[in-house]
This record gives structure tokens, C-alpha cells and sequence, in this order.
């Protein structure tokens, strides 16, 4: 590889490759010495639309070429107004209003600020391999890895976490967990937070960094059910599993949920800075003004961006390819499993595809996985680990991705396989 100083470059971010990108076209990234890599991590869920979508660049460089930064105390700007009308077609229709920042940790704090301010209450509750961030507060409300938050105690207080529905990892079917769970979360509000105490309940609809375990639709129903009696807001954050990922617009549109607040970024804006919050008028009108706020949030160039990626989703019927190529690539990874038995299990929704690696006795085995994504890796195929152990791979192409390429990375991800 061609030589590039990298001292200055912080050694906090961990790294999955030392490869330094030129370019990427499509579901590809091509290197400065013109290696070309098939991507199946969209740089951690982020370009649905693929690399350098024609239409979403084209949105940039208009929007560049007008106005870079329009403060969003100061003046209004077209973007963001016609990226609010574009949600709306998205989601239901009491979520009618939206905030904007650049990151999703800063929607994620947004939302429990939002939280706090709307109900006057103070306490949040999480799930168990939960990854909301690692801002001051997002930290205390992840759990996947102790990476995230050792050293940096004490946290802020006012987080209580409950169980994740994680059928696999508990060892017991679907219905058990789901009854497990919620019957431990009414006991966490008889316990450790009282209803009057809890602003909010949030969870990604599908466990991120915590595993790619998707919630059950009959748990997320029991989430409403308990939050409607209690008076406790339902906070979907959505930043890994929005936009098509899951094969609908949102990982929540599975169970028929509607949460109070939703949280987006990551696909949103196909690589552009951009995140927010989503959430009803009401809400929105008891958070005091100038209480929250950013200098960069609703950027126009990345709100231009937004709108394009929205409007390609819908035109080139991305949601649908997720869920018709998650399909198959699911199909291939459970024939693959049937050979070998070390892939313990097989799940996902759409695009959001995990293949969880253990030993013959139960064990988490991450060294296997962590084997099997270095070998894809030289041969072509960039691929990620999750979990707590880093035992799970995550599947997640651009949402653009073929038959023939879901066919193509498959094949190597079995070479692989015969090779660790």
C-alpha cells in the first residue's frame, strides 16, 4: 500500500482495516493503489443509497454551490423545510415534528432531554447490550461493551437497565423470552425506577453494536401497552435501523408501533452529517426554548443530501430490494450454517443480517469470527463484528445490492469459512 502518514490521526478510533479509500461507486470502495473492496459495512449502516449515488451528489453540489451554512437560530432554509415534509410522508402521522443535530449520540441526548423537559421526570430506561452513544449521557445508556464506558465513572445517574429479548443468548424460544423480559421490566418499575419517576423507555428495534437481535413485535406491543399505563414515553432510536434498512422505512414499522419519539441518522443522509428527532407537537411545545439547541444541527448541504437519499429510496424501491436481498442472503447464510455448525445462529430484518459465531459447548467464539472477517477482508469482502465478544457479523450492503453480488459475497464469506 502506498505510504501516508498517519501519526497525527488519534489511536482512540478502533480500526477493522488500514486501508486508506480513494473512492467508492456503488457498493464498492477502491483504495489509493486501486484495490477494490466489496462494502458490506456501509461505513457502519450509513450509505443505503450505495457510494456517491449520482442524484444525492448532485443534491451536495447544488446546495454547496448556494449556501454552505444557514444557522438555524438565525434563518430558515429550503433543505431542512423540505426534509420535514419528506419525513412526514415517512412516518405516522402524529410525528409531526422534528429537531435536528449532526451526530447520533446528539439525537439520543436530544431525546432524553426532550423526555425530561415534556414529562418532568428524570429517569430513562435501557435494555441490556443497548448502544445509544458515548457522549456523557449515551455512555450510561450503553451496555454492549464495557470498552465504552470503563474508566470514565462515575456516569450519569438516572439510567436503569432492563433485559433485552435475546432468544439466542438466553437459550429458550421466542415466547419464554419475550414473557422473561417483560415480566422483569414490571419488576424493574416496582424496584429500581418507579412510573413516576421514569420519563422514558428506549430501545433500537434492532440491538445494534449489542448483537443485530431484532426486537420481537409481540415485545415492542408490550412496551406501548406498559408505557400507555404508566405515563412513560416509548423512545424508538432508530439511527442504525432506519431508512430501508430493516426492508421498511423503520425497524419499528414491523410490530405496528408507534413510539412517541424516534431517533434517525446514520442512512438518513447517505454519509452527510445529520441526525434528529421526530416527535409529536405537543411534546415539542413543553420543551423550553432555547434549552437545546446546536450550531451545526440541520446543516443545509446535509439536509439537501437527506432529501435526496429519501427520494432515491422511494424511486428506486430500496425498502423493497432490503427485505427481497435480505431474503436471500439469509436463505444462504442458514444453508451455510446447516455445514457449519460453529454459526450458532442466523438473524435479521431486511439488510440488518447477523451471523453469530459459537463453540460445540455454547460459547461465544470471537476469535472465530474476528478469523473469518481478516480472510474476507484479503480476499475482497469488508465485513464487521458485534457483540459483546465480538462473536456476531454483521451483514449490512448498501441497499442497492444484486442478486448476483449478494451470490458473489456469499461465496467468499464460504471460502472463508472453509479456511478458518
Amino acid at each position: 500500500m502506498s505510504e501516508y502518514n498517519l501519526s497525527h490521526i488519534s489511536p482512540v478510533w478502533s480500526r477493522s482495516t488500514s486501508i486508506v479509500a480513494d473512492y467508492g461507486e456503488g457498493i464498492y470502495l477502491f483504495d489509493v493503489d486501486g484495490n477494490r473492496y466489496v462494502d458490506f459495512t456501509s461505513g457502519i449502516g450509513v450509505t443505503n443509497t450505495g457510494h456517491a449515488h449520482p442524484k444525492v451528489v448532485k443534491a451536495v453540489q447544488d446546495q454547496a454551490a448556494k449556501i454552505l451554512h444557514a444557522q438555524a437560530n438565525i434563518v430558515y432554509h429550503k433543505p431542512m423545510i423540505q426534509l420535514t415534509e419528506e419525513l412526514s410522508r415517512l412516518l405516522p402521522q402524529r410525528l409531526d415534528t422534528y429537531f435536528f443535530s449532526n451526530s447520533g449520540a446528539e439525537a439520543v441526548e436530544a431525546a432524553v432531554k426532550l423526555s425530561r423537559a415534556a414529562t418532568g421526570k428524570p429517569n430513562i430506561i435501557v435494555f441490556q447490550g443497548s448502544f445509544h452513544g458515548r457522549t456523557h449521557a449515551t455512555m450510561a445508556m450503553t451496555t454492549s461493551k464495557t470498552i465504552y464506558r470503563a474508566g470514565y465513572q462515575p456516569l450519569v445517574a438516572g439510567i436503569f437497565v432492563a433485559p433485552f429479548p435475546y432468544a439466542y443468548y438466553y437459550g429458550w424460544d421466542e415466547e419464554t423470552t419475550n414473557q422473561f423480559c417483560v415480566k422483569e421490566l414490571k419488576r424493574l418499575l416496582k424496584t429500581q425506577t418507579a412510573p413516576h419517576e421514569t420519563a422514558a423507555i428506549v430501545i433500537e428495534p434492532v440491538l445494534g453494536e449489542g448483537g443485530y437481535v431484532p426486537v420481537p413485535d409481540a415485545f415492542m406491543r408490550s412496551l406501548r401497552r406498559i408505557c400507555d399505563e404508566h405515563g412513560i414515553l416509548l423512545v424508538a432510536d432508530e439511527i442504525q435501523s432506519g431508512f430501508g434498512r430493516t426492508g421498511r422505512w423503520f425497524g419499528v414499522d414491523h410490530s405496528g408501533v408507534v413510539p412517541d419519539i424516534v431517533i434517525i441518522a446514520k442512512g438518513l443522509a447517505s454519509g452527510m452529517p445529520l441526525s434528529g428527532i421526530a416527535s409529536t407537537r405537543d411534546l415539542m411545545d413543553r420543551w423550553p426554548v432555547g434549552s437545546h439547541g446546536g450550531t451545526y444541527g440541520g446543516n443545509a448541504v446535509s439536509c439537501a443530501a437527506a432529501v435526496a437519499t429519501i427520494q432515491v429510496i422511494r424511486e428506486e424501491a430500496l425498502n423493497e430490494n432490503s427485505e427481497q436481498m435480505g431474503a436471500l442472503l439469509m436463505t444462504g447464510l442458514r444453508k451455510l450454517q446447516e455445514q457449519y455448525p460453529e454459526i450458532g445462529d442466523v438473524r435479521g430484518r431486511g439488510l440488518m443480517i447477523a451471523t453469530e459465531f459459537s463453540k460445540a459447548n455454547g460459547d461465544p467464539w470471537g476469535d472465530k469470527a474476528s478469523a473469518i472477517v481478516k480472510i474476507c477482508r484479503d480476499n475482497g469482502l469488508l465485513l464487521l463484528t458485534c457483540g459483546p465478544y465480538g462473536n456476531v457479523i454483521r451483514w449490512i450492503p448498501p441497499l442497492i445490492v444484486t442478486q448476483s453480488q449478494i451470490q458473489d459475497a456469499l461465496t467468499v464469506f464460504e471460502d472463508a469459512l472453509r479456511a478458518a
